[in-house]
């Protein structure tokens, strides 16, 4: 019988890391990308030009193409590893059918038009049962999979044999992969953790110390167990590695983009002009404005969330900000 196969959407550093990970498993991959520049760099430099350009492929692993068709067309799990705010347009150019495919989120956001995580548009708009969707969380940067550094992965999905045929796809000497069922609790984890991360950047911009930082950080955790609670309530332990480990990579680590987008804005960026500087998207701040809308329905206590989504969105001054939010924590 043969084995399942894997498509990647996207061509980001994310996406990148995903490849390489597949292909320590699989004979052959499909790997879409808008940018005919990179795909064309990948064939005859075998190295993606933009993102992650240390790591080399073998070309005969990878179906490279530009049509997303033909990726979806060929593989039975289709893992998307695109920006949220891109992914309705880019989902428009699809005539394959994907009622018959396995959908896998390593997307770390909410998708705009719909105010919905990416596993529920996917159920909501395109009919796609929750057992044929799952999640790909860290705690894990691509980066330190470039550098095959030792990582976690988390994999979630509520048929645990696609969970656990997805998390030895990604496994090697390098990387470990975890499977969960709490699809929805560590889709919305990874979601807030990027706003968390926009927090820590911006308090360090503006001068506060390590000591600020672990209380923000504390106080994020708990805030994050508050908002997932109200939207999806389940059993669940707040201090695995999905949720509090990821939201400590990211709040910390110096390959965070949310992290530096919000250094930039605490050091006294405007958001335009710190989004132009960035070469990668901070998914925290699309991820600032939807999660704030959200919380309007189900009234989580969220200052953390509040203070980034008035930073970010209604221009009020960050030293001000955090200050107020200052007296909030505990």
């Amino acid at each position: 019988m043969e084995k399942p196969k894997f498509a990647v959407i996207g061509g980001g550093s994310w996406a990148t890391a995903i490849a390489k990970m597949l292909c320590e498993n699989q004979e052959k991959i499909a790997w879409y990308m808008r940018s005919t520049y990179a795909l064309e760099c990948i064939k005859h430099q075998k190295h993606n030009p933009n993102y992650l350009s240390s790591v080399q492929f073998d070309n005969d692993k990878l179906i490279l193409t530009n049509d997303i068709n033909e990726a979806v067309a060929f593989a039975d799990y289709v893992i998307f590893a695109i920006p949220s705010a891109f992914l309705k347009g880019e989902l428009e150019k699809l005539t394959e059918d994907l009622s018959n495919k396995i959908i896998f989120s390593a997307i770390k956001g909410i998708v705009p038009e719909t105010s919905l995580i990416v596993g529920e548009h996917f159920h909501t708009q395109y009919n796609i049962p929750y057992d044929n969707i799952g999640v790909l969380t860290g705690p894990c940067h691509a980066e330190e999979v470039a550098m095959e550094r030792l990582s976690y992965l988390t994999i979630a999905c509520s048929d645990k044999d696609k969970a656990k045929y997805v998390a030895d796809n990604l496994s090697s000497y390098y990387i470990k992969a975890k499977t969960t069922d709490d699809i929805i609790g560590t889709e919305y984890a990874a979601v807030l953790k990027n706003i968390y991360s926009i927090a820590a950047g911006i308090a360090h911009g503006l001068g506060y110390g390590d000591n600020f930082q672990a209380v923000l950080m504390s106080n994020a955790i708990r805030e994050m167990k508050k908002f997932i609670r109200k939207v999806h309530k389940m059993k669940r332990n707040i201090n695995n590695s999905a949720y509090l480990g990821d939201l400590l990579v990211t709040g910390y680590s110096v390959f965070s983009r949310n992290r530096m987008f919000g250094n930039m804005i605490g050091k006294g960026y405007t958001v335009k002009s710190a989004q132009m500087e960035m070469s990668m998207v901070a998914e925290g701040y699309y991820a600032a404005k939807s999660a704030y809308k959200l919380n309007q329905e189900h009234k989580a206590d969220t200052p953390i969330i509040n203070t980034v989504y008035r930073i970010l969105y209604e221009g009020k001054e960050a030293k001000e900000e955090f200050k107020k939010l200052t007296e909030k924590l505990n």
